[in-house]
């Protein structure tokens, strides 16, 4: 039948474009059903550029995830000829006793991930745009850089369709139910019917999964593109990738290279922003006019460390980070589905890098209901115990 599915993927944007391609390519009939166009700037995944960093701070036990992503984000890379993964190192700055540094250095030592320590005299010449307070340690990830993700998801969209998936976008899915046999899916376009359910629906996890909506909480995030005083210093093959822990107050700042917008897409600038979780928001009723403040705010913030990167704003966007209490993933079963629904969701900022591994993951848990990757810390048991 034309509307029967193996597995129906819910949201296709980061992960649930990889999910889609992972279950076409291993030979199973899928359906992914997007709200929004395919790509869009409606939820997470938007913005030119995301960090890929193996150096863990966040919990050790993601690096084995990260090894396999970047085996996997390779392989995209060599099945479609595309560039996806930039390695421009990574800079990392904070205080020695803090999340970050040490955080870096538990994993990088746990899992020998290699890292440099700058010192202070060859901080000033290796990275004459940056400047941090005598008491940070500075830190190197040759290996880190980062993914461009409109370019991912387009393509995991494209090998996904190559493999016999059917991809709907602009179809909003209304609601679902699991039955003894089959799980019906309900759209303002068509009745579905599958085997599988895959939930990857980001800031909307809430509304396809009400039992998670106390758990998961959306926020509204501000990113900024500036034009600085010297442009040259700034661009690719000239600059890393950042990400300073400002002691001073919540969160990190980071940033990317000047990236060309002939090769890269809009919008052109240097792109920085704080790692924190903003404004609580629903995705559907997003601000997304960002105030003389808020602005304000995050340029100071960074000009702290990039005295030159500010001459005037390019561009302010927003996205939505979609976060859990302990800012760890989701991927699991849904609990009582006996198996049949797999959600992935509450990636907390910074699970874009890991987006070629969610889908290798969820297509495993869909097919054979286990994945021999490491995901036991994800559990969703977690956020329900007393």
């Amino acid at each position: 039948m034309a509307n029967e599915f193996d597995v129906i993927v819910i949201g296709v944007g980061s992960m649930g474009s990889s999910t889609c391609y992972q279950l076409a390519s291993r030979g199973v009939s899928v359906l992914g059903l997007e709200q929004f166009s395919i790509p869009h700037d409606q939820g997470s995944h938007a913005g030119q550029s995301r960090l890929i960093r193996k150096a863990y701070f966040e919990h050790a036990d993601y690096v084995p995830l990260l090894e396999r992503a970047y085996d996997n984000w390779n392989h995209l890379e060599s099945i479609t000829g595309s560039q996806v993964y930039f390695p421009t190192g990574l800079l990392y700055a904070g205080k020695p006793d803090e999340l970050l540094i040490k955080g870096v250095k538990h994993s990088s030592e746990k899992f020998n991930v290699p890292i440099e320590t700058v010192t202070k005299k060859e901080f000033g010449n290796r990275f004459p745009q940056f400047e941090v307070p005598d008491d940070y340690e500075v830190l190197f990830e040759p290996d880190a850089g980062f993914v461009t993700p409109e370019r991912a998801v387009s393509l995991y969209v494209a090998q996904a369709i190559k493999a016999g998936a059917t991809i709907h976008s602009n179809e909003e899915t209304r609601s679902w139910k699991q039955n003894e046999t089959s799980i019906e899916v309900v759209t303002n376009k068509g009745t579905y019917v599958c085997k599988k359910l895959v939930i990857t629906a980001g800031a909307w996890t809430g509304k396809m999964l009400p039992e998670l909506s106390t758990r998961l909480q959306v926020t509204r995030q501000v990113i900024a593109w500036l034009n600085p005083k010297i442009q040259k210093q700034f661009e690719l093959r000239n600059f890393p990738c950042w990400l300073f822990d400002d002691h001073t107050q919540p969160g990190m700042y980071y940033g990317f290279p000047i990236l060309n917008t002939d090769q890269f897409g809009a919008p052109a600038g240097l792109k920085v922003a704080h790692h924190y979780p903003g404004s609580p928001t629903h995705a559907n009723s997003v601000n997304r006019n960002i105030s003389q403040e808020e602005q304000q705010i995050l340029i100071k913030s960074v000009t702290k460390f990039l005295p030159n990167g500010y001459a005037s704003l390019s561009v302010l966007k927003t996205c939505l980070y979609t976060n859990t209490p302990d800012e760890n993933f989701i991927i699991d079963f849904v609990p009582e589905s006996n198996k049949n629904v797999i959600m992935a969701a509450g990636f907390s900022g910074h699970g874009f890098k890991f987006v070629s591994v969610v889908g290798e993951i969820v297509a495993d848990l869909s097919i054979s209901g286990s994945t021999k990757l490491p995901i036991h810390f994800l559990r969703v048991s977690r956020l329900f115990k007393a």
